[in-house]
């Protein structure tokens, strides 16, 4: 797999295809972005089982996105039955869980080396919060233990982001697969960095309209329930925003990814 230096640009432009895909059906995409929703909310409800399981199947959630796009793309009504198809080629299932296995592994991993150095000032920041009754110091203690994860996050979903399709899609090996992506995703970086940038304004806008909503009258719990939606299909539309980057990136127009990529696609 050859991956393509693209310029940062591009970043915005996987925006504005993945909000192009979304607007071909709408309806099927807000569905599938409020049943991820769901699947968070389960997950978090019943930890740390939930949570773990959620990241294992991240790469399943996310092969079946991409494959949901590439209908999108080819006009393809997406049908109810037509969803689970990719993983329906032998071995797929298997391999993506097992990716999502090292995915969770790797995650936990990277908390540990994160916060595991600043736990006793964790200790002490957390009993300072609850005598005090003030989150403060706990903050200040958070930030620096926050910006470690976060950095060997990005890492570590570099190696991630383009993996699942590597391995359904083109039958890459794991390793193979994670060595491509992280090369794929080191050399468009400053797309990425775009692209990251684009999603955090969007939903910060989102945000600030609710919170402005309640700065004119309404309730809290108003403004919220009014959100929802609108974080639900700005996250169908994210989603959406998957397929491009991974066609550009890879260098595969949509004719030729209908051709190669047979996931049992239905006229």
């Amino acid at each position: 797999m050859q991956a393509a230096y693209l310029p940062a640009s591009s970043g915005w432009q996987w925006v504005r295809d993945g909000f192009r895909l979304f607007r071909k059906q709408p309806l099927a995409m807000f569905l599938w972005a409020m049943a991820i929703s769901l699947l968070v909310i389960f997950a978090t409800a019943i930890p740390p089982v939930g949570p773990i399981l959620f990241v294992a199947l991240m790469p399943i959630v996310t092969l079946m996105t991409l494959s949901a796009c590439k209908h999108v793309e080819a006009d393809r009504v997406m049908l109810p039955s037509m969803w689970p198809k990719p993983l329906q080629k032998p071995g797929v299932f298997r391999k993506l869980f097992l990716m999502g296995l090292l995915y969770a592994a790797l995650c936990m991993v990277i908390g540990l080396l994160a916060f595991l150095p600043f736990s006793g000032s964790l200790s002490e920041a957390v009993r300072v919060a609850s005598m005090e009754k003030d989150i403060t110091p706990l903050l200040s203690a958070l930030m620096v233990p926050l910006t470690v994860f976060g950095v060997l996050y990005v890492i570590v979903a570099a190696l991630f982001w383009h993996a699942p399709v590597l391995v359904a899609w083109h039958g890459l090996r794991l390793t193979q697969a994670l060595f491509f992506s992280g090369v794929a995703c080191w050399r468009n970086k400053w797309a990425f960095l775009v692209y990251g940038a684009a999603w955090v304004m969007v939903f910060l806008f989102i945000d600030l309209c609710a919170g402005m909503l309640v700065t004119i009258g309404l309730s809290p719990q108003f403004a919220g329930t009014l959100q929802v939606p609108f974080n639900i299909a700005a996250g169908g539309v994210l989603y959406c925003s998957f397929y491009p980057a991974y066609t550009s990136v890879f260098g595969i127009n949509d004719a030729a990814a209908q051709l190669d990529h047979g996931d049992g696609a239905q006229a």
